[in-house]
């Protein structure tokens, strides 16, 4: 079971904050917007007395306003078709265990969201990576790439959309590209959609959910984690009209019991959250990139991809082994104090000794935090030594 590159650092940041340091957080994708408040209120006020297990594929009630929620962003489903899982986390999870069997093979575009190699090895799953580049921002590759790669073993080609580390969007004619490719090889495809409400540059998002004549081969992952700024609740979804798909999930669901319940009064609650919201959060994401990427171009010797979705970017930097830096940065270097935390890129690949130099930084931060944690990196690489 791999490390996480995102958490393994984190003694090193305690060490640094007992030492006196103050750390600008750009390791993990944990915004600081607030809550939607009609979240939160939903638990506040309840007056359950018995806190009780829920249904195992989640309450009924939310799974219709997840549907009607669907319904709204053009994908028509029914609730019978959402299992409500322990954040997407579980959902991926479930997914490996239900449509693969030990050895079975996944194609992932790569740098990938790092806990999916964690849910392949639980499973017993190769994943089979096929490489994005920064010099194309990080684009689908070519589908004669993935055409190379499948084997008898393939049962998948799953994607991030918007994409986490990387912030690309995967535009409708790439989707169908990818459809096109599974229906032809009678593979599932797996979108983990969490970051659907995050998309610039007028940019949309297009889900696999909305493909025609996709029914059985699509499966879709979700979560409130990001959305509304819940990433505590732990409460996602996967999303399939295929029946056999949701029927064998239900069984794993089922040995877990039930997702959690207050959680799911949680997000049901959220749901009823005003567009304005979204459109203030959006906006705010938009200025953030926008002077994250300004900063970083400012570095000599500093590579970065300019993110359409999510709140992620990946760098490239002008070292040879960016976890030791990432280490560095917290163990030996400050600036008036403070000093940044940030993520290794090297854990979002699988293949061995890609993204060595690169670093994934979350722009979850304020515009004054984020200018001055990149002048840290900036005055940083000055003496680092490799």
């Amino acid at each position: 079971m791999p490390e996480s590159p995102i958490r393994k650092l984190v003694p090193f940041a305690e060490q640094a904050i007992k030492n006196g340091k103050h750390i600008f957080h750009l390791n993990i994708g944990q915004p600081d917007i607030k809550t939607p408040e009609v979240a939160l209120r939903a638990v506040k006020e309840n007056t359950i007395e018995v806190l009780s297990y829920s249904r195992s594929e989640g309450s009924e009630t939310y799974r219709q306003k997840l549907a009607a929620y669907y319904e709204y962003h053009n994908i028509n489903i029914s609730h019978k078709d959402i299992v409500v899982t322990t954040g997407a986390s579980e959902a991926i999870a479930f997914i490996f265990g239900s449509i693969m069997d030990v050895d079975d093979e996944v194609i992932i575009c790569e740098p990938f969201y790092a806990n999916y190699i964690a849910f392949a090895t639980a499973a017993s799953v190769k994943v089979v990576p096929i490489i994005s580049k920064i010099d194309d921002n990080f684009a689908l590759p070519a589908i004669e790439e993935f055409e190379k790669l499948i084997t008898p073993k393939t049962k998948a080609i799953m994607i991030c959309n918007p994409g986490n580390p990387t912030g690309c969007l995967y535009s409708e004619e790439e989707v169908k590209q990818l459809a096109d490719i599974v229906k032809r090889h009678d593979l599932f495809l797996i979108s983990d959609e969490v970051y659907r409400e995050f998309t610039y540059d007028g940019h949309s998002h297009y889900s696999i959910l909305e493909l025609e004549g996709l029914d059985e081969y699509t499966i879709m992952i979700d979560s409130v984690s990001k959305r509304y700024s819940m990433c505590g609740a732990r409460v996602g979804c996967l999303v399939s009209r295929n029946e056999t798909i949701v029927q064998t999930v239900l069984k794993f669901a089922q040995a877990r019991l039930s997702p959690p319940t207050y959680a799911q009064i949680a997000s049901e609650a959220a749901l009823d959250t005003p567009q304005s919201y979204f459109d203030a959060v959006k906006n705010k994401y938009i200025n953030r990139r926008n002077t994250l990427i300004t900063e970083l171009n400012k570095i000599d010797g500093v590579k970065v991809a300019t993110p359409n979705g999510a709140f992620y970017c990946i760098a490239e930097l002008p070292v040879k082994d960016a976890d030791h830096f990432a280490q560095w940065l917290l163990e030996s270097f400050d600036v008036a104090n403070e000093t940044v935390m940030v993520a290794p890129a090297s854990g979002f690949y699988s293949s061995k000794g890609i993204g060595k130099n690169q670093i994934r930084i979350a722009y979850v931060l304020n515009r004054r935090s984020l200018v001055k944690a990149v002048n840290i990196i900036k005055e940083a690489l000055k003496v680092y030594k490799d």
